[in-house]
């Protein structure tokens, strides 16, 4: 069966974490979002996102999954306003 790109998402922007905060709903959106500019994808909207991660086991509410790779970078800058 092929991977979706939500699969692809999780398996590149996400590792499984036992021992810190997990990532919630909102922080996991907006890290997809990122995620998806780096790879040229349209992001889908987040009830729909909500909708996929659920049908792909992840518990928006304990999603036992921290940020990792280029995306977490990118989520994290754009996340902090800039400096002057």
């Amino acid at each position: 069966m092929a991977t979706s790109h939500f699969e692809r998402f999780l398996l590149e922007a996400t590792v499984p974490d036992e021992t810190h905060w997990p990532l919630g709903p909102d922080c996991l959106y907006g890290l997809y979002t990122s995620w998806c500019r780096l790879h040229n994808i349209t992001p889908v909207e987040d009830i729909t996102f909500r909708s996929a991660m659920r049908r792909c086991g992840v518990d928006l509410r304990n999603s036992r999954r921290r940020m990792t790779g280029q995306a977490a970078t990118d989520y994290i800058l754009a996340s902090y306003p800039a400096t002057a």
